[in-house]
């Protein structure tokens, strides 16, 4: 069996209770080693083979798998954050499924939910966005026309933007085609929930400037919306006056 295990955003201490009984069993562990935390390794038993992906091309890490399985090892394939997004793991899973092997998949944090966290920030704040578009710009790996950035942009919806740290000036000239201004709040969360987590805050203005003065060119989320600034409405859901299924409604006094 191949596990797909997402490690979470970076903090060992972050990964899901499944994920780290898998690693902690496994026979064999292949690891995205330009993303995943090596900490996280730390709870794999002696003996265990470990593979660092980021050296690796997908028929090598077949090869890794097909050779696992056949002698019955338990194999666990650790991807940053949640492998759903920008994981590339279909391809995997398609090659796996091609020679009969069986595989699952582990969720885990993903990066935009530790940098929110990093944050304090509510991405889906009443009155300001209840939509989160998560989204990149265009670079070795191609974009679809109808995804491009300035058409998403339109919508000013909360917007997280991965990938694209060493692109801000482009980022932002694109945001600026939307519904989004100089003014914009902006953040880029720089490895959230690592030791060495940075945060920079700034605005869709001042992104290309906050970007190079901070150094950071990659491993880092953009994020942008006014969920970022001060106002915002109430959640109806505590308030007195509503009514649901659990609580009447009525007024304190």
């Amino acid at each position: 069996m191949v596990h797909f295990v997402g490690a979470g955003p970076g903090a060992p201490d972050l990964i899901t209770v499944r994920g780290a009984e898998l690693l902690g069993r496994a026979d064999i562990v292949i690891y995205a080693g330009s993303l995943v935390n090596p900490a996280l390794l730390g709870l794999c038993r002696d003996g265990t083979e470990i593979y660092n992906s980021a050296e690796m091309t997908l028929p090598e890490v077949k090869d890794v798998c097909v050779r696992g399985h056949a002698e019955g090892r338990e194999i666990v394939r650790l991807h940053t954050g949640d492998a759903s997004i920008y994981g590339a793991i279909r391809e995997q899973m398609d090659e796996l499924a091609a020679e009969g092997i069986p595989y699952d998949n582990v969720p885990g944090v993903s990066s935009f939910c530790g940098a929110a966290a990093a944050l304090q920030a509510e991405y889906t704040l009443p009155g300001i966005s209840q939509s989160v578009i998560i989204t990149r710009m265009a670079g070795k790996t191609p974009v679809p026309e109808r995804e491009a950035l300035e058409s998403l942009a339109v919508h000013g919806a909360t917007m997280v933007i991965f990938l694209s740290a060493g692109m801000m000036k482009e980022v932002a000239e694109a945001l600026l085609k939307g519904a989004y201004t100089e003014s914009t709040p902006a953040a880029i969360v720089y490895k959230a929930t690592w030791p060495e987590q940075k945060i920079v805050h700034c605005t869709v203005g001042t992104l290309a400037s906050a970007g190079e003065a901070s150094g950071i060119r990659k491993t880092a989320l953009i994020l942008v919306g006014d969920f970022l600034g001060g106002g915002y409405e109430r959640s109806r859901l505590y308030d007195p006056g509503f009514e649901t299924e659990f609580r009447k409604g009525g007024n304190y006094g």
